[in-house]
């Protein structure tokens, strides 16, 4: 086969035979090839010395960059370890400060706890030594009522008993005089009308008949006038035997009662209050329990007892009923004197609870 070939340079055409084709083929290969290697070489060594240039500059900048680096690095090193020390001795001072300031701290409270305990030391000394005089001086007083009240007992039980031997020496004396008179007298009218004995008889009829006349009188008498006898003799007893006490007649409003007494011992400390009602009738009345302790109850008294001439079944001179005290006008002075006794000695005795209360009290606050 024959090709035709263009000359690249003077453009003229011509054929040629397929080994002419093959060795121009191979030629121009082998040449396009060393042009190609050439020009390959050529570009390679060109961008190997652009690349090389390109690096060079690049490395000479990343060597100015990290001069520049270890510049600031070296300067931002050296102000960290700058600040780092300004920091340390920043927390140095304050260290220091917080150090000084706490010792000071310490040694203000320290003077401040001394002062305080100083002036509470010396306010509880003052205290104390107050309520130590407090104590003595109501020890003392204490110690006087005590030996007041040992001087008053003693008193009041020689008195009670100089009362006593003189009620039972008087009683002797009466029985005695008594007895003597009874004698005197049955030995004289033995004497004097042993021989009148009819007249003697006459004249006790006689006497016996003007009794009755004389009881028969008196039983028509006033009721009112009788009791109010009663009542004064009441009183006048009362009066006569308890002198420290308040013998007083009953408020208005109260019917019952007669007579108010307010015990109070010698001292003038009151004890309580004793409620007197007096009956002079023949026959006893129940009525008169529930009467009087409605009154006792309105008077605030702390007894009630009555004086009857007549008394309830099963109570011959002195007894008590439902709480309410009786006795005949005889046995007036005995009950006085044990329920007044009775009284004060409640009443002494609650005094003396309450002082020794208020002792512990005070010991307890000590």
């Amino acid at each position: 086969m024959s090709q035709t070939i263009t000359c690249p340079k003077c453009g003229n055409t011509f054929e040629v035979t397929e080994a002419f084709s093959h060795h121009v083929e191979e030629k121009l290969r082998s040449e396009f090839e060393k042009r190609l290697f050439a020009e390959r070489t050529a570009a390679a060594n060109k961008a190997k010395q652009e690349a090389e240039q390109r690096a060079a500059l690049e490395l000479k900048d990343l060597r100015m960059q990290n001069e520049e680096k270890d510049k600031k690095l070296r300067e931002a090193q050296s102000n960290e370890l700058e600040l780092r020390k300004r920091q340390r001795e920043i927390e140095e001072r304050e260290k220091n400060l917080q150090l000084e300031v706490q010792r000071r701290l310490e040694q203000e409270r320290k003077v401040v706890e001394t002062n305080a305990r100083q002036e509470v030391e010396q306010r509880v000394a003052l205290e104390l030594k107050d309520l130590r005089m407090q104590n003595e001086e109501k020890d003392k007083k204490l110690r006087e009522a005590q030996s007041n009240e040992l001087e008053l007992r003693k008193r009041q039980r020689e008195i009670e008993e100089r009362e006593r031997n003189l009620q039972l020496e008087m009683q002797r004396k009466l029985d005695a005089e008594r007895a003597a008179l009874r004698r005197e007298t049955e030995q004289k009218l033995a004497d004097e009308h042993r021989l009148k004995d009819a007249e003697k008889d006459r004249k006790i009829a006689e006497m016996l008949r003007q009794i009755e006349e004389m009881k028969r009188k008196i039983e028509q008498g006033s009721q009112q006038a009788q009791g109010e006898v009663l009542e004064v003799e009441l009183e006048n007893l009362l009066r006569a035997t308890f002198r420290t006490d308040d013998i007083l007649p009953v408020p208005k409003g109260i019917r019952g009662a007669d007579v108010v007494q307010r015990v109070k011992t010698p001292l003038g400390n009151f004890c309580g209050v004793i409620l007197w009602e007096s009956k002079r009738t023949k026959n006893w009345n129940d009525g008169w329990i529930q009467k009087l302790k409605e009154d006792q109850r309105d008077v605030k008294a702390n007894v009630a007892a009555i004086v009857s001439t007549a008394m309830p079944e099963g109570i011959k001179h002195v007894g008590n009923l439902d709480g309410v005290w009786i006795c005949d006008f005889a046995a007036v002075e005995g009950l006085a004197l044990a329920l007044r006794s009775g009284m004060v000695e409640v009443a002494r005795a609650r005094a003396s609870a309450a002082a020794k209360v208020e002792k512990s009290e005070h010991v307890y606050t000590y």
